[in-house]
């Protein structure tokens, strides 16, 4: 299954859930797999933490 449909079951599922349930905390469900996805992502470099950091936003300039 691609990264993206898995996305957007979860966002389908946390805005139907939201709705249902009237709870907007659900709507933060996509945003918060979305950043673990990313942050997994980081890690799995095999350069130390924070210069992968600092490579991927010294990439915009």
């Amino acid at each position: 299954m691609s990264t993206v449909l898995l996305f957007g079951f979860i966002t389908i599922i946390s805005v139907a859930a939201a709705l249902k349930l009237k709870k907007k905390r659900l709507l933060l469900t996509p945003i918060l797999a979305i950043g673990v996805f990313a942050l997994i992502k980081i890690i799995q470099v095999p350069m130390p933490f924070w210069d992968t950091v600092t490579f991927i936003f010294d990439l915009r300039g």
